[in-house]
């Protein structure tokens, strides 16, 4: 596997980050943020499409919304990939 950090958060201290990478293999977008603990929005992101296994709901800052543009321009989502 080969990650390209493509950057974290501008508005967080220096550990502890959500981060935005995307898998130069396959154009797959990786994010590292925070597990949403929240009960009601766990209940109503579940009950609209339950988690597999090994699947968890994170959550990032709307502040980070120009690293996941990048992270699609990046993806190449008009390649091969699949």
């Amino acid at each position: 596997m080969a990650l390209k950090f493509l950057g974290k958060d501008p508005g967080s201290d220096v550990d502890d980050c959500p981060s935005v990478w995307v898998d130069e293999t396959d154009g797959s977008i990786v994010i590292q943020g925070r597990e949403v603990q929240d009960a009601e929005t766990r209940v109503l992101m579940t009950s609209l499409n339950p988690l597999a296994e090994g699947e968890r709901v994170v959550r990032i800052p709307f502040r980070m919304a120009p690293l996941l543009l990048a992270a699609c321009r990046d993806a190449d989502l008009g390649s091969s990939h699949s």
